[in-house]
């Protein structure tokens, strides 16, 4: 079994508000998704006018070797824009949620079934591949969307996207809709999943468990409000908690995960899974010297896999052996009594300071233990 990757970081990613990126940043974006083994890549709107379309026939230009998809909504000018943008794949998206139809759309479920067999047919008159969007799906009635499906299919649509919209599904249920859609229809069913309640990557893994065959990701997580699964994760999880490899270079996540930080101007936190500065952290004096001892004591993801180390720092809940292993790196051999009493010295440095101490000041906190004892020892010479 494969997953094939959709990444929508040129498209969902940057329609998080405040997110917008150069022509430049665009085409470098793609280029290095496309380097990552990314094998389909949705590169933006073409009804936001000429200048996307621009950019986003200069990435279809570059003949990567990632299928390219336009997102549009399904009507006639969307799709009538989508034929200049240089793409060979539409998302044409449409709600499929009563409350969407009514109170977006001013609709009902017949008008979407015409439209869907409508415009998918006008689509592939064109020389487009098909994926039908179906926006909002997690608050429609399931068997509505079998409906639409079949609609889809009918006028030539290869595929059908499952969008968790607002972000209101939970694993077991989303789950429960892939396997019911899956033993119904033979389309290729994606999934489109927000982080709104923190379970974009588990919903998407999910419903690969159910059936989905493709996953819309962004890289970092960007996305509108709390941003869709991340790229980096759902690889992972994939690979190590499914068995299921699709095929990305796991070494170049962290410079396209730093490249699409700095486009988009949104700073990864410290503590972000996979691509954090934290991840491979740990002070825990108990972790440390499980992992001095053998790394897989406290190694659930190997930082190697992703071109990363293991980062050993020295801090409140640090240990004497951690202490004892950094002296050792400025030359320094210590003895039990000396690490205890650094120990408590480093211990008070970093609840005050909030931080980890530098070399320059555990030489000196050394050396002011060293000048402490010399007093002592002093006068108990002369006694």
């Amino acid at each position: 079994m494969s997953i094939v990757i959709d990444d929508t970081t040129l498209r969902d990613g940057e329609q998080s508000a405040g997110v917008a990126f150069t022509a430049e940043e665009k085409i470098a974006i793609a280029r290095a998704l496309a380097s990552l083994g990314v094998p389909e890549l949705e590169i933006g709107i073409p009804s936001m006018g000429d200048e996307e379309r621009e950019v986003m026939r200069a990435i279809a230009a570059l003949r990567l070797p990632s299928r390219l998809l336009a997102w549009c909504r399904l009507c006639d000018m969307d799709l009538a824009a989508a034929r200049s943008s240089g793409v060979d794949m539409v998302d044409l998206s449409l709600p499929v949620s009563d409350l969407m139809l009514q109170h977006k759309l001013g609709r009902d479920r017949d008008w979407a079934l015409r439209e869907v067999s409508r415009l998918v047919g006008e689509a592939r008159m064109a020389g487009f591949e098909v994926c039908l969007g179906c926006e909002d799906a997690s608050r429609a009635d399931i068997d509505f969307i079998v409906r639409v499906a079949g609609a889809a299919q009918a006028a030539g649509a290869r595929r059908l996207r499952f969008a968790d919209t607002v972000g209101v599904m939970e694993p077991f249920a989303m789950y429960e809709r892939f396997r019911f859609l899956r033993s119904r229809l033979d389309l290729e069913l994606e999934v489109h999943a927000h982080d709104d309640f923190g379970l974009a990557t588990a919903n998407t893994l999910a419903a690969v468990r159910g059936g989905a065959s493709h996953i819309n990701t962004t890289v970092n997580g960007l996305g509108e409000r709390a941003g869709n699964a991340a790229l980096e994760e759902c690889v992972l999880a994939l690979k190590h908690l499914h068995g299921l490899d699709c095929g990305i270079d796991t070494r170049a996540i962290p410079s396209v995960s730093a490249l699409v930080e700095q486009a988009s101007g949104r700073q990864v936190a410290w503590q972000k899974s996979v691509v954090g500065a934290g991840v491979f952290t740990h002070e825990a004096g108990i972790h440390v010297d499980g992992l001095l001892k053998y790394r897989r004591n406290y190694e659930g993801l190997n930082p190697d896999e992703l071109g990363r180390s293991h980062r050993l720092v020295l801090g409140k809940h640090s240990g004497a052996h951690m202490v004892r292993t950094s002296y050792q790196a400025l030359g320094i051999e210590l003895d039990d009594w000396q690490s205890q009493a650094l120990l408590g010295r480093i211990r008070a440095f970093s609840t005050r300071t909030k931080r980890s101490p530098q070399a320059a000041e555990l030489e000196e906190f050394y050396r002011q233990l060293c000048e402490q004892r010399m007093p002592e020892l002093s006068v108990g010479g002369m006694a």
